[in-house]
């Protein structure tokens, strides 16, 4: 692959995960994805895997693939995540359990695994995506609260445990985006919430690109352990 970097996004084949897949594959870098379900896509300098990002089994497949095929990761984007917004007495222990897997146990499957090639370089960038219905405790969202806390102190805690293999591992919190996790919200609530932010807007994909694009920048390495809301909490 010569000097292209390595990318790895997890939950690319809708809304932002496909928007930033299709945005670092034009900036020159070898992307590759990963979803539950058949993407509808192709792009060049993308791979795609399907599967599931809480089973163990099928991660370390990949990842051998990768570590085969490409010899190095560079960077890897945990963008894959679930929610389920209902008040607590109404959420089944279904949804509370896939909400963690998906939201926790995935991207700490991801993190550990992408850490363990990243090394070999002594080189890496870890972008965990978290949410601003932590700060804000979010009525209605409690598992879905619950899991992306558990990310926040994930991101801290492992910034710490991989900074002397020169791995960087950051959180960021995108605002409200009008992408499919929040078209079921009714309009009224999403209003109040946008009032809640600093800025009383929905965000754009590109702004989370730029916050991206500043975090694993090799100039970056002084930046780890931290979480960044997009909207101002």
């Amino acid at each position: 692959m010569g000097n292209k970097k390595i990318m790895l996004i997890t939950g690319t084949r809708k809304g932002i995960g496909k928007y930033l897949a299709e945005y670092y594959t034009g900036n020159g870098y070898q992307v590759i994805g990963c979803s539950r379900g058949v993407i509808d896509f192709k792009m060049d300098n993308y791979q795609h895997f399907r599967l599931d990002v809480s089973d163990e089994l099928s991660v370390k497949k990949m990842f051998i693939e990768i570590r085969k095929k490409y010899g190095r990761l560079d960077v890897l984007i945990n963008n894959a995540g679930i929610a389920s917004m209902n008040h607590s007495l109404l959420t089944p222990i279904s949804t509370a359990r896939k909400i963690l897997d998906t939201n926790v146990i995935g991207n700490f499957i991801f993190s550990r695994e992408a850490a363990k090639l990243m090394k070999i370089n002594r080189f890496g960038r870890i972008v965990n995506f978290a949410s601003f219905a932590v700060p804000f405790k979010l009525e209605g969202e409690a598992i879905y609260a619950a899991s992306k806390a558990g990310v926040i102190t994930l991101t801290e805690i492992l910034s710490r445990e991989y900074a002397d293999f020169g791995i960087t591992v950051n959180s960021v919190s995108p605002p409200a985006v009008q992408t499919d996790l929040i078209r079921g919200v009714p309009k009224i609530k999403m209003q109040k919430l946008l009032q809640r932010q600093a800025i009383h807007r929905y965000g754009e994909p590109q702004e989370i690109s730029n916050v991206i694009d500043f975090i694993i920048k090799p100039e970056s390495e002084m930046l780890t352990g931290q979480s960044i809301y997009l909207g101002g909490v």
